[in-house]
C-alpha cells in the first residue's frame, strides 16, 4: 500500500510474515545468457591463448567470476544470432567448421564454439543449459534432430555423430526455447502470431516425440510496447497451448534524456509487464478450461543503453568486434537491484529469468583480450541476490510514500522482496529507496521465530560519477551502519536512491 507523496520524515514499515509466501524460489531464477555476438563468446568465455584458459579454450578467470556470480542456467545460443544459425555447424572437427556470415549482427561466425563445447563447459561450470532451436529460416526437422544429437543415449545417426564427437553420454538438456522473438521485424524469419503459434506447436511436438521429458519455452513479445503485445501472446498460446511450458519475456531497461526517476522505477514497470502477461495466460487457460498455465521464463532482461546503439545495419562487418559494451555505473547497479526484487515478488509465475548477456556485451562481466576480467558495477546486486535467496518467496506488505515520474505516473518510493529458508533459519531482505532523500524504514518479521543475528547489511547507492572503471566497481557495495534487530524488529535508513540487502537469521 502506499499513501502521501511527502518523503522527508515519513516512515516505511515493511511486514513480513513467515506464514505468508508466494512458493518456492526457483534457482534458474538467476540464470544468464550466452550469444553469439560481439565478445561474449570470442575473447569473452573463450580464448585458447589465454593464460588461464583450460583444455577447451575456456577463459578460467571468467569462469572464477561466474562462479562468484552465483549463475545456474545460461542460455545459448541467441537470440537473434539463433534465427540465422545452422547448429550442425558447430560440430565435429574445428579445422573443418565453416565461417558463416551472420546477418543478425554482421559479422563472421567461425564456428569454433558450438553445441558440444558449450554443453561441456556448462557442466564444469555446473550451470544448467538452456538452448535455443532457429524457427527463423530453419524448423522442424532441424529443431528434433539437435535434441536427438543432445538427448538420446545412442543408435541413431545424431546421437552416434555426438558421441564419435566425443561425448559418449547424453547431455539431457532439459530447457529449450522455441525460437527468439519471432514477433519482431528485425528478426531473421519473423513471423504473424498464428504462424508462428502454428509452427512452435509443430517443433514442440516433434522435439517431445524425440525426448518426452523437455520443457519448452514459446516466445513472448519481444517487449512491453510492442504493437502487437498481449494479442501475440494470445494467439500463439491459443494454438501452441500443448507443447508449451513456459512463455518468454524481455525487457531492457536505460536512462532517457535525464529522466532519472523513471529510471529508478524501472522494476515498478516490469511488475506490470509480468501481470500483464501472466494475465494473458490465465485468460487463455480460461478459455481452454485448463487447469495448468505456463510459468514465465523471463529469459532476457538488464539495463541497456539502446539510444546509444547506431543499428545493426550501420554495423560493420566484423569476426569479433565490440557490440554494445556498455559500461555500468552505481545508478545501474541500483536499478538492477530493483528489477531482482521485482522478479522475487513474482517468483509465483516467473520460473527462470536470464540477466542479458554474461560477459562483456551489456554484461556484469568484462575481459581484456589476453589480459584480466572484471565486475562490472552490476555484478554487485545480482551475486547478492544470487547467492541468498533460498526458500521461499515472503509476501512484503509495504506502507510506503510515492513519488512521481514521467513515465508510469505515481510508484511506490520503497519497493522490497524477502526470501525464508526454513532449514538454515535464514531470511534474505532486498530493498529499494527510489526516493531523493533518505528514508527511515522498520521491517516487522512475523511468526515463531526468534531472530537473533543480523549477518550481513550492504547498501549500493547511486550517485553522479557516471560509468564505473573496473577498480571502482569492486567497491559498489557498502555497509550500511546504523541498522538494529530488536526481536523481530528491525529498523534502519535508506539511504536516497539505494538498494539495501539484509541477512538476518536466527539460532
Amino acid at each position: 500500500m502506499a499513501d502521501d507523496h511527502e518523503i522527508p520524515g515519513a516512515a516505511v514499515e515493511i511486514v513480513l510474515d513467515l506464514e505468508h509466501d508466494r512458493g518456492p524460489i526457483d534457482g534458474r531464477l538467476f540464470g544468464s545468457f550466452v550469444e553469439h555476438m560481439g565478445r561474449c563468446v570470442y575473447t569473452g568465455i573463450y580464448e585458447p591463448g589465454h593464460p588461464t584458459a583450460d583444455h577447451e579454450g575456456f577463459r578460467g578467470d571468467v569462469a572464477e567470476l561466474i562462479d562468484e556470480l552465483g549463475i545456474t542456467v545460461i542460455r545459448y545460443p541467441g537470440g537473434n544470432f539463433v534465427s540465422g544459425y545452422r547448429w550442425e555447424d558447430g560440430i565435429g572437427p574445428r579445422d573443418l567448421r565453416p565461417h558463416r556470415l551472420d546477418p543478425a549482427w554482421r559479422s563472421i561466425e567461425t564456428n569454433q564454439v558450438g553445441t558440444d563445447e558449450f554443453l561441456r563447459w556448462a557442466a564444469r561450470r555446473r550451470v544448467e543449459p538452456m538452448l535455443a532451436v532457429n524457427l527463423g529460416t530453419r524448423g522442424i526437422q532441424a529443431a528434433a534432430d539437435l535434441v536427438e544429437y543432445c538427448n538420446v543415449p545412442g543408435g541413431t545417426r545424431w546421437s552416434d555423430l555426438r558421441r564419435s564427437n566425443g561425448s559418449a553420454d547424453p547431455y539431457g538438456v532439459k530447457l529449450w526455447c522455441l525460437g527468439n522473438e519471432m514477433d519482431g521485424p528485425w528478426q531473421i524469419g519473423h513471423k504473424t502470431a498464428a504462424e508462428y503459434g502454428a509452427l512452435a506447436a509443430q517443433a514442440g511436438q516433434a522435439m517431445k516425440l524425440v525426448d518426452p521429458g523437455i520443457e519448452l519455452v514459446a516466445c513472448g513479445s519481444s517487449h512491453h510496447r510492442m504493437p502487437t503485445f498481449g494479442y501475440w501472446e494470445s494467439a500463439s498460446l491459443e494454438i501452441a497451448w500443448d507443447v508449451v511450458d513456459y512463455v518468454s519475456m524481455h525487457a531492457y531497461y536505460e536512462e532517457l534524456d535525464g529522466d532519472r526517476r523513471s529510471f529508478l522505477a524501472s522494476g515498478f514497470e516490469m511488475s506490470e509487464f509480468i501481470d500483464d502477461v501472466a494475465a494473458t495466460i490465465d485468460a487463455v487457460a480460461a478459455r481452454k478450461h485448463s487447469r495448468t498455465r505456463p510459468r514465465i521464463s523471463f529469459d532476457e532482461w538488464n539495463v541497456w543503453y539502446q539510444a546509444r546503439f547506431p543499428g545493426t545495419e550501420n554495423l560493420e562487418i566484423d569476426t569479433s568486434g565490440p557490440r554494445i559494451e556498455d559500461v555500468y555505473g552505481t545508478l545501474d547497479a541500483v536499478v538492477v537491484g530493483d528489477l531482482l526484487i521485482t522478479l522475487l515478488n513474482h517468483a509465483d509465475r516467473v520460473a527462470v529469468a536470464c540477466l542479458a548477456q554474461l560477459v562483456n556485451v551489456i554484461a556484469p562481466i568484462m575481459t581484456e583480450p589476453n589480459g584480466n576480467a572484471w565486475r562490472q558495477a552490476i555484478f554487485a546486486p545480482f551475486a547478492a541476490v544470487a547467492g541468498s535467496a533460498r526458500g521461499v518467496g515472503l509476501v512484503a506488505r509495504i506502507r510506503t510514500p510515492e513519488i512521481e515520474t514521467n513515465q508510469y505516473g505515481d510508484v511506490p518510493a520503497v519497493a522490497a522482496a524477502a526470501t525464508y529458508d526454513a532449514p538454515g533459519r535464514t531470511s534474505s531482505i532486498f530493498v529499494t529507496n527510489r526516493a531523493e532523500r533518505p528514508v527511515d524504514a522498520v521491517i516487522s518479521m512475523r511468526g515463531e521465530i526468534t531472530w537473533t543475528t543480523i549477518q550481513s547489511t550492504s547498501v549500493i547507492i547511486a550517485d553522479d560519477k557516471g560509468p564505473l572503471d573496473a577498480a571502482a566497481a569492486r567497491h559498489v557495495r557498502q555497509r550500511l551502519p546504523g541498522t538494529r534487530l530488536e526481536g523481530s524488529t528491525i529498523t534502519l535508513t535508506l539511504p536516497a536512491e539505494s538498494w539495501s540487502a539484509v541477512i538476518v537469521s536466527a539460532a
